[in-house]
């Protein structure tokens, strides 16, 4: 489903993001993390064909999104970690601008604003304005947004922040039903407890390094997510031996 090869992006004389390769398979929630600055948001704008790269090959389902992004864009779906909405839109405006733009069908849009609208508790505010929305109600809407061409691809960088808890157990659950039918997700979380539970696969970065992946018992193996998220920060250096790269 995402094929990213050798991604190298550089700003100035820093590398955001060194050779990194991954491949993530359709069915599976792949889990990015890294401490701040280590190159999980400029990996992720790259995949989604908004922010330009260095070096490397980024395939969406088979396609390039250097040669076909327009392609690749239909098929998948990302939202920030800070998403920006139209202040002069109303939540269901947004919601069929962005129907709109995937030329969604009417029938399909109204059963999606419907179930996802329900599901996070957001109908009845769907036709006020986003500038009165609480954070939590913009990430509610941006979640609908990318939801509602059903996408085979998400990519999320920091889905859960903002969210209550039962906001975040809901996309939980959808996240794993969008995969359970053959769907790929690939985001990021500073919540380790969170991304040891929900994922099947994990990806350590540092430094714009990929310093550790694989499934989540290769990763961990006897201990727990954060005490090896830990002690690869503070015990891994640049050159990292390659029997810590699992496949």
């Amino acid at each position: 489903m995402l094929t990213i090869e050798n991604l190298t992006k550089v700003y100035g004389d820093k590398k955001a993001v060194d050779d990194l390769s991954l491949h993530i398979a359709p069915g599976e929630i792949y889990g990015f993390i890294g401490h701040n600055g280590a190159g999980k948001t400029t990996t992720l704008k790259s995949v989604v064909g908004i922010q330009a790269f260095d070096e490397g090959t980024i395939l969406i389902d088979g396609r390039s999104i250097k040669k076909e992004p327009l392609e690749c864009k239909k098929i998948m779906a990302y939202i920030p970690d800070n998403p920006d909405l139209y202040d002069y839109m109303t939540g269901v405006q947004f919601l069929n601008f962005v129907a709109d733009i995937y030329g969604v069908s009417q029938a399909d849009r109204e059963e999606r604003i419907k179930k996802y609208g329900d599901m996070f508790e957001l109908t009845n505010d769907l036709a006020q304005p986003t500038s009165a929305y609480s954070h939590g109600m913009k990430q509610k809407l941006a979640i609908m947004g990318a939801l509602i061409h059903a996408p085979k691809l998400i990519l999320m960088d920091e889905p859960f922040v903002g969210l209550d808890p039962k906001a975040s157990f809901l996309l939980k659950q959808v996240m794993r039903e969008i995969c359970d039918e053959g769907g790929a997700i690939f985001f990021s979380t500073h919540v380790l407890e969170v991304a040891e539970k929900l994922c099947d696969k994990v990806a350590i970065i540092k430094e714009g390094k990929l310093i550790k992946y694989g499934t989540m018992e290769e990763v961990r193996g006897d201990e727990s997510l954060e005490s090896v998220f830990l002690e690869l920060e503070g015990t891994v250096t640049e050159e990292t031996p390659d029997d810590m790269k699992l496949s």
